[in-house]
């Protein structure tokens, strides 16, 4: 039951290799906060100078968080006129997710609950 999760999807299952590459674009403030924007954002994304705009990033900058995100397979980028669309990419991030959680609670479905996780944060 290989990333049944990714799979589910349509999600192509991550390797150790490709889930390293896509934690690693995440592990820097900028980026971090180029993706959560653009997961907010919602499967039309937004333009790059909009992005910019939002985060006070110099677009020299942003072009840079951009294309680490986009090789790490978390967003994606397309052209719309003269603009440069950019939207988090859905399937990536569920890849993600299903590659962190694989083995959770020894592959039954997931005992771990939001309100458990509460709990123990809380204690």
């Amino acid at each position: 039951m290989k990333n049944a999760e990714t799979i589910a999807s349509g999600a192509t299952p991550l390797t150790n290799a490709s889930a390293i590459v896509a934690l690693a674009a995440l592990a820097q403030e900028s980026r971090l906060a180029v993706f959560r924007l653009l997961v907010q954002a919602g499967p039309q994304g937004m333009a790059a100078t909009k992005i910019a705009e939002a985060l006070a990033i110099a677009p020299s900058s942003l072009s840079f968080h951009l294309k680490e995100l986009a090789h790490a397979n978390l967003v994606t980028a397309s052209k719309t006129g003269r603009s440069i669309i950019y939207a988090a990419n859905y399937a990536g991030m569920n890849g993600l997710l299903a590659f962190l959680t694989e083995n959770c609670c020894a592959g039954a479905p997931c005992c771990v609950s939001e309100s458990h996780l509460l709990k123990e944060t809380t204690t």
